[in-house]
């Protein structure tokens, strides 16, 4: 399966069309680089790939159970991966 992930990766259509990679560029790489187990590379391809899941993981359980502060935790969550995908996206110029 992973060699068919490999081989099927979606082309990125801003890359196509500017030649600029996009804030989420990488993000397949890191996919398949963690469901290898390689989680090192996987943060190497897309540092904010752990932090969504995570974060994505928090928004499923706080729609199940309603925590108390679920809302503000979400919105931390959205401000440091939106910040990670930011330095991210300004390394890949550098």
């Amino acid at each position: 399966m992973i060699q068919w992930l490999e081989h099927y990766m979606i082309p990125c259509p801003i890359k196509q069309i500017t030649g600029l990679p996009c804030p989420g560029c990488g993000v397949q790489r890191a996919i398949i680089e963690l469901i290898k187990g390689n989680v090192i590379e996987s943060i190497i391809s897309y540092p904010a790939l752990i932090p969504l899941i995570i974060m994505f993981c928090f928004l499923v359980l706080h729609l199940k159970f309603e925590f108390k502060h679920g809302a503000a935790i979400l919105k931390y969550f959205f401000i440091i991966n939106a910040i990670i995908i930011s330095i991210n996206y300004i390394f890949e110029f550098i």
